[in-house]
């Protein structure tokens, strides 16, 4: 897979690019990650600006389409093909794990970094790019939602985590539901013990357990995945 960032602060990026699971499957060749500075697509303006006063008044700049549309072109022909266009707008449709399984399918991601007061609306229009938002709150800027959906993307494609089995346990894979509490050693922290039925060796406890685990902290957390999950019922107690 192949991702381009579309970005006034490149910044931002590199530093969580180059850490942890990002940074493994970068370097086995297992994803191509490129951060593209918006401000080398700005033309004649000796300042590089990338913004500049919204069209009807009010408060806040907007993003020029130019640098943008430029850059995404440049990417086109770098790649000879087109990309999926991601624009992060507050105003997108929600990220989630579904979300994140069909982007991993895609050869090739094009991530826009929106700030101010968002992107000259054109740029949408002729890049036919997708709006996503990772939650119902405004950021400074889109890198961070872009790192967030860049994240959990990656960690999707076959081989980047070693154990897939790690993944297919994660909150929201298999059942839509949130994950349960995990332990690790000690057995006892401060007076708190591990439950018995993760002690128990029993395979089809422990997952009984857990499964019951994941109900509840859904219950109390998200109760709207609850009316999307029709199988509630429980498994026996210990």
């Amino acid at each position: 897979m192949r991702i381009f960032v579309l970005t006034t602060f490149p910044e931002i990026l590199e530093g969580a690019l180059s850490v942890s699971i990002l940074k493994r499957a970068r370097e086995a060749g297992q994803v191509d990650v490129e951060i593209v500075n918006l401000r080398d697509y700005t033309k004649g303006d000796p300042h590089r600006k990338t913004d500049d006063a919204q069209y009807g008044g009010g408060e806040g700049m907007v993003m020029l389409a130019e640098p943008i549309l430029l850059a995404a072109d440049a990417v086109e022909e770098k790649i000879g093909r087109k990309p999926k266009v991601l624009l992060m707008s507050p105003a997108g449709r929600p990220f989630d794990q579904p979300k994140a399984k069909s982007l991993a399918g895609e050869r090739d991601l094009l991530f826009i970094c929106g700030h101010y007061k968002g992107v000259d609306d054109r740029v949408r229009v002729l890049l036919d790019a997708e709006e996503i938002s990772i939650g119902d709150y405004v950021l400074t800027g889109g890198e961070l939602p872009s790192l967030v959906i860049i994240d959990a993307v990656v960690r999707l494609i076959p081989g980047v985590v070693g154990n897939r089995d790690s993944v297919e346990s994660d909150s929201f894979y298999r059942d839509g539901l949130l994950d349960g509490p995990r332990y690790t050693r000690p057995r006892v922290v401060r007076g708190l013990e591990v439950p018995k039925a993760l002690l128990s060796g029993n395979h089809a406890r422990i997952e009984s357990w857990r499964y019951k685990k994941a109900l509840e902290k859904t219950r109390e957390n998200r109760l709207d995945l609850l009316k999307k999950f029709n199988t509630l019922q429980y498994p026996p107690d210990d």
